[in-house]
């Protein structure tokens, strides 16, 4: 009987195993899913062709992820956009009107799940569907998922928490506190920033929150990656309405250079690739509820340490669940939150919301008091002791050396193999064969039009002097940005790495509007004071105690 029981066993854990198998391998059957009368998803195993009554298109080739390690996706916030572009432009051709339209994929797994993505978000965004029922319809079928993955080098686990239909839930709270509003969107902005050579930084709250690549002690080009000096991201950071900075690594470069140019700059390190102690937390809180104006986040590549933190604020003060910010940031600057950073916030989320229920609380009551705090709350308050003892003073002595390269000439951390990955990425257009006209889809108004801002960064180690790149018009921006870097067979190595620090660190340049673009605040004459400044901002905490309810992005002090 033993025997007999162990052979039932064994046949039971085959038959599991082919049908794990099987679920991974390619569809054995087209699968097509009405998401309207006229739109289709469809998931084939080969490419189809359009017909009489029905027009097909897909964008398994044009709009690819650029992973870091396994990850491969979700897909970030300019192909989205590109995608919704697209799809739109066909909805409303004239020659399409008697026509199905199917988006279909015939990828493997990886391509199917961000093709489920961009067609679930769309029907949210533009069809005004609930998450539910978008997911509803995407899974209909018997047709199935295979989850996100993480970007860290060491294993691969679910990426957005163990609910497939967190990417589209965040697009829906994204809506409803105006963070995604493709009227205001500058795709070629976006894609530029993004660039290692153009700054590496992503608006993840717009007007809030800006997550960007720790600056370095001068500008210069280290193992193929571009480093900026600080003064490279003043004249952005000050058109853009950012007054702190909060950086979360070791001391690259001397704070000094942000404060004495009006910055307030915090220090708040932990080790790269870890998760903060419950003091950093409060005390990062603590800075971004008093804080005038934006705040830029950096640890050294931006990505893990940063958005874990940022992801922290957006739980208590919007109730969103760690699921939708982990899928919101990354959608906004992929690669955020890696390894054990994602179970952290998972396990924050609870005790966050508690937070930010008795923070609205305690504005509420002050508010009807009539006794608004207009106090500012100083970061460092917590680490203040009374004592006779010379420890803290130090310590202070301690802080103010500079961290020097040489610390981890032997050691690579995870940010250095992130920021060395994303700078082998060649500048290409997302686009594909999207045409112009496709691309022009959500218009912007005429009080956007574009100017040419210059990021200023001093190019030390170049004989000659360099002077800007001033921009003529939009389009030569967009060629310029999109231009691939000579090859090596027509340029000699030195000859490379001068034209690329010329190029990206002497010139850093971006289209940007003169007014209220997406991720630049609105004007703030009407609060010069900081007294004035703290009361929108609490106002808008209250206002954002519902987490279900739209948060009006006028009536908050980020957009003021």
């Amino acid at each position: 009987m033993k025997r007999k029981s162990e052979r039932r066993r064994g046949e039971a854990r085959k038959k599991r195993c082919a049908a794990r198998n099987g679920s991974q391998a390619a569809p054995h059957r087209d699968i097509y899913i009405a998401i309207t009368d006229k739109l289709y998803f469809a998931i084939l195993k080969q490419k189809v062709k359009s017909t009489a009554d029905r027009h097909c298109f897909c964008v398994d080739e044009e709009l690819a992820y650029e992973n870091f390690y396994a990850d491969f996706g979700p897909l970030n916030l300019a192909m989205f956009y590109r995608f919704c572009c697209k799809l739109t432009k066909k909805l409303k051709s004239i020659t399409l009107s008697r026509k199905k339209i199917i988006f279909y994929t015939c990828g493997d797994q990886k391509k199917q799940v961000n093709a489920a993505y961009l067609m679930g978000s769309y029907a949210v965004m533009n069809l005004n569907m609930m998450p539910e029922e978008a997911y509803s319809l995407l899974v209909s079928r018997n047709s199935t998922y295979i989850p996100f993955r993480k970007c860290a080098y060491s294993s691969s686990l679910l990426c957005h928490g163990r609910n497939s239909m967190s990417s589209l839930a965040t697009i829906f709270q994204a809506l409803q506190y105006s963070w995604l509003d493709f009227s205001k969107f500058d795709v070629e902005e976006y894609e530029h920033y993004e660039r290692a050579e153009n700054g590496d930084f992503n608006w993840i709250i717009p007007g809030k929150f800006l997550a960007f690549s720790g600056p370095h002690p001068k500008s210069k080009i280290e193992n193929g990656y571009p480093l900026h000096a600080p003064e490279a991201y003043i004249p952005y950071f000050r058109k853009h309405n950012i007054t702190a900075i909060v950086r979360l690594n070791k001391k690259m470069y001397d704070a000094r250079r942000f404060t004495e140019v009006g910055f307030e700059h915090h220090d708040l390190f932990f080790v790269d690739g870890s998760t903060p102690n419950d003091s950093i937390v409060r005390k990062f809180l603590n800075i971004c509820e008093n804080a005038e104006g934006a705040i830029a986040v950096h640890c050294k590549a931006g990505l893990g340490r940063t958005g874990t933190l940022i992801g922290c604020y957006m739980m208590k003060h919007y109730q969103l669940t760690a699921a939708e910010v982990i899928a919101w940031i990354r959608i906004c600057r992929p690669g955020s939150i890696i390894g054990p950073q994602q179970n952290f916030v998972e396990e924050k989320q609870n005790s966050l919301w508690a937070e930010g229920d008795v923070f609205r609380e305690k504005m509420q009551n002050e508010r009807e008091n009539g006794k608004m705090a207009v106090t500012r709350i100083l970061s460092g308050v917590d680490d203040i002791t009374i004592n006779g003892s010379n420890k803290n003073r130090t310590a202070k002595k301690d802080e103010t050396e500079l961290y020097n390269d040489d610390e981890e000439r032997n050691g690579v951390t995870q940010g250095d193999k992130l920021r060395a990955l994303k700078s082998k990425r060649q500048a290409r257009s997302s686009s594909g064969s999207l045409s112009q006209e496709e691309n022009k889809i959500h218009t912007r108004s005429s009080s956007q039009t574009p100017s040419t801002v210059h990021l200023q960064s001093s190019v030390q180690g170049c004989k000659a002097s360099v002077n800007p790149l001033a921009l003529s018009d939009h389009s030569d921006s967009r060629k310029r940005s999109r231009t691939s870097l000579p090859a090596t067979s027509v340029l000699s190595a030195s000859s490379l790495c001068h034209t690329r620090l010329v190029r990206s660190l002497g010139n850093l340049h971006v289209v940007a509007g003169n007014s209220e673009q997406w991720g630049s605040r609105r004007d703030t004459a009407s609060t010069t004071t900081s007294t004035g400044t703290l009361i929108n901002l609490n106002m808008a905490h209250l206002q954002a105690s519902s987490p279900r309810l739209p948060l009006s992005y006028k009536e908050t002090a980020f957009a003021h």
